[in-house]
């Protein structure tokens, strides 16, 4: 999609990625984070597995769907807690495209597999994440994500 202002946002029906944590060290949280491909856009920055929406799907089943295509993992290994828009390209009658960040947890950091979109999956502490070079629209909402996931406590072994 390309804005009025001349900006391009991947995705006709918008854009949604999977903000998966899970316990670390020390009673903290860790979070899966994607080192995008040089060849790809913001490529060398670090972001959330995602992309783009099909007309047919909920940003949750986007950001899944994403999740496996580029990490390998599957719904079972993880439960939705949340959905947040992080991004939005005003329309003339309402938003022309938005970014959907979908908040899951997991019992442990999973294991995963890269795809070519990736140059490196990793799970980071919440703590380190903001040092790292991060993809623009990642790092714009990121000190909000990070205030939204302190009040949801994480789920271990299904329970919070």
């Amino acid at each position: 999609m390309l804005s009025d202002d001349g900006a391009h946002f991947w995705g006709r029906y918008g854009a949604a990625g999977l903000l998966l944590r899970a316990p670390w060290p020390g009673g903290s949280a860790a979070v899966l984070l994607q080192h995008r491909a040089v060849w790809s856009h913001q490529g060398g920055t670090w972001g959330l597995p995602g992309g783009a929406r099909d007309s047919h799907e909920t940003p949750e089943e986007a950001a899944v769907r994403e999740a496996n295509e580029e990490a390998g993992l599957t719904a079972d290994l993880m439960t939705v807690r949340k959905t947040i828009v992080t991004s939005e390209v005003p329309g003339p009658s309402g938003p022309a495209w938005s970014y959907t960040t979908v908040i899951a947890d997991a019992p442990e950091p999973l294991a995963t597999v890269a795809n070519r979109e990736s140059a490196e999956l990793r799970w980071v502490a919440e703590d380190d994440v903001a040092g790292l070079p991060l993809h623009p629209g990642f790092a714009a909402s990121w000190a909000r994500l990070r205030a939204l996931t302190a009040t949801i406590p994480l789920l271990v072994d299904g329970r919070d």
